[in-house]
């Protein structure tokens, strides 16, 4: 791993943190997390495996010290160190759409689908879910419009990031 792929990943991670930061909590304290989307594009244009647990671990705990989840701080983290590993898994298997416009932007709803639901796990189990609130209605809630919202994101930010990295000759796998 070069300077350049740290340097870029950390200008990943630091919009991700930026999104994370600013957009508001919607229900019983979740917010959509929109620095998903920009670990999902880093593990596509940096499909490597230090490279993914250096942006799952930094992304987990940028979002553990930016939630307003009562509690999140620890299933932030689990859930980002899984998530990045299950979607590199499955950047692995589908090797052949990564480069897509679709494949990112489906491979960006289910990752957040899987991580919503890893964080929900790891939430429910450490510290419960907020006033009692049932996994079901905060899935309905928060995790399903932040997977549409995080495969928008994708759909407009892929091709471009895609370009940019490609031009710049940062990486070899756009």
């Amino acid at each position: 791993m070069n300077v350049r792929t740290l340097v870029s990943m950390a200008l990943l991670v630091g919009i991700g943190a930026v999104l994370h930061a600013v957009i508001p909590g919607l229900f019983a304290g979740m917010k959509p997390d929109m620095m998903l989307a920009m670990m999902f594009l880093a593990i596509l244009l940096f499909p490597s495996a230090k490279a993914v647990g250096l942006v799952g671990v930094a992304t987990g705990f940028i979002s553990a010290m930016t939630t307003t989840f009562p509690g999140g701080q620890l299933p932030n983290i689990i859930d980002k160190i899984i998530t990045a590993f299950v979607v590199f898994a499955l950047v692995a298997v589908l090797r052949n759409y990564r480069q897509t416009v679709i494949g990112a932007v489906v491979l960006a709803a289910v990752g957040t689908v899987i991580s919503g639901t890893v964080f929900l796990t790891a939430a429910l189990l450490l510290v419960g879910l907020p006033g009692g609130t049932a996994f079901s209605a905060l899935f309905v809630a928060v995790v399903l419009p932040t997977a549409a919202l995080n495969a928008a994101a994708m759909a407009i930010v892929y091709p471009i990031a895609a370009a940019i990295f490609r031009r710049m000759n940062v990486t070899a796998h756009v």
